[in-house]
């Protein structure tokens, strides 16, 4: 058993920090209020939600990522479907709603929740410590002054911080994993683009005390095509910045040279996809945030995909999970959870497909649940899902396999799913197998002429 980093266990420490969160003037009324991160300590009103007691911070016997299942012996409280939809609606985004409505069979299983996302005391630590450090740029969605291994705004009061909140989350220095995008076709035959995926998340390390000290880098992300073998070989590069949008790459194998890629970016289609998928859309959603007002609608009580280990189980086969119309019902977890609400809209002088998005954020860790996007007409077009799950060995939640429903093609994608690949490491930052020497475009010329 690996040993884990100090931990958050209990009450006393989160009624501790959560009182430093605040300046002086408030300290008293926000004591045994919110956690170190800014989430409300205690349960709801009819106990539904319990309070929060520090997350999952130890590893159950013999479970380790992709393996085992802390809840496995619960059963689903209710399930929501077409029968009784209405009564259940108000607790769902537009596009679950939706999704129910468009496919026969659909349906949410939602079982008790759990607030199992914990905190690396070093994170709550500094977030107290540098609350109020962080600013948004004049230009209105730049990020200025923030540290790191600290959730840079634990009180957001406009979406464009909450949205920084999502994009620093803690995730640990790096990860690593064999991850697999799954495309059901028309035909019923399953499309895999299988890839070794390496993520650097700079602004873990609570080294940073400023953006200069990670480079204004947000992320660094680099995919090694495995398959199919027209692909293999191939290597995308991307650098996710604080102030600009982002840079990128691609290696490619038969002509063993290195190119610039400035249209992996935004709303580009990524190949393979027949267009079902935007880059911007990795992750859930990555990128710049200059083409969006961000307007921060409040926080509400949701049925969200919550403690999804049945989903990432090693023991799942691709073609199980991969049904024609949607992702296997049997295998997701559904909870009723507070999650922050963030809408979008493009603003003025810019463009995108998407005119509209609508973004849900859990509330414990910052991870991206779910996603409605629009088109220019105000129609939903697209439903993304996310998926989060407690790591004890990272002292957090991390979200990693999503999949992006279109609902006029009627088709959907699956991405980051790891269930059939090797290697699922989430500690890959903290123990040196993935540094910041592998992100860079020489790095992709080394490894491709190897």
């Amino acid at each position: 058993m690996k040993s884990f980093p100090r931990t958050v266990l209990g009450g006393a420490l989160s009624v501790i920090l959560s009182v430093q969160l605040a300046s002086a003037a408030d300290a008293n009324a926000s004591a045994n209020q919110l956690t170190p991160i800014g989430a409300e300590l205690a349960g709801n009103a009819d106990g539904s939600i319990p309070a929060w007691s520090g997350g999952l911070s130890k590893a159950p016997a013999g479970w380790s990522p992709g393996h085992g299942n802390p809840y496995a012996a619960e059963k689903p409280l209710y399930t929501v479907d077409a029968n009784n939809l209405s009564q259940y609606q108000a607790l769902l985004p537009e596009g679950q709603a939706a999704m129910i409505k468009t496919y026969p069979g659909y349906r949410l299983d939602v079982y008790p929740t759990h607030r199992s996302c914990g905190i690396p005391a070093q994170v709550a630590e500094r977030t107290a410590q540098y609350a109020g450090t962080a600013k948004i740029g004049s230009d209105g969605w730049r990020l200025e002054q923030a540290v790191g291994a600290a959730v840079p705004f634990p009180k957001p009061t406009s979406g464009i911080e909450a949205m920084w909140n999502y994009k620093l989350r803690y995730m640990a220095k790096g990860r690593r994993a064999q991850i697999s995008l799954l495309v059901r076709e028309g035909d019923g035959a399953l499309s895999e683009f299988k890839q070794w995926a390496y993520e650097y998340y700079p602004y873990n390390n609570p080294a940073v005390e400023n953006p200069q000290g990670a480079d204004n880098t947000e992320a660094k992300l680099l995919y090694n095509v495995l398959s199919p073998s027209s692909r293999a070989g191939e290597m995308y590069l991307v650098h996710a910045s604080l102030d600009k949008p982002q840079d990128s790459w691609i290696y490619f194998p038969g002509q063993r040279r290195v190119r610039r890629a400035p249209s992996f970016a935004y709303d580009n289609p990524i190949a393979g996809t027949d267009s079902l998928y935007f880059v911007d859309q990795i992750n859930m959603f990555t990128g710049a945030l200059d083409r969006y007002d961000f307007k921060l609608i409040g926080k509400q009580e949701m049925l969200v995909p919550y403690n999804s280990y049945k989903l990432v189980d090693k023991s799942n086969k691709y073609e199980d999970l991969m049904g024609q119309d949607y992702l296997n019902r049997d295998a997701q977890r559904y909870e009723k959870h507070r999650v922050w609400v963030v809408e979008a809209t493009v603003k003025a002088g810019k463009r995108h497909s998407f005119a509209k998005r609508k973004f849900y954020f859990d509330e414990d860790s910052w991870n991206l649940l779910h996603v409605d996007m629009y088109d220019a007409k105000g129609n939903l077009w697209r439903v993304q899902e996310g998926s989060i799950w407690a790591d004890p060995q990272i002292q957090a939640c991390t979200g990693f396999e999503y999949v992006s429903y279109d609902l006029i093609a009627r088709r959907y994608i699956a991405d980051n799913f790891t269930q059939e690949g090797e290697v699922l490491d989430l500690t890959a930052g903290l123990e040196g197998r993935v540094d910041d020497k592998m992100f860079n475009p020489n790095e992709l010329r080394r490894r491709g002429e190897r």
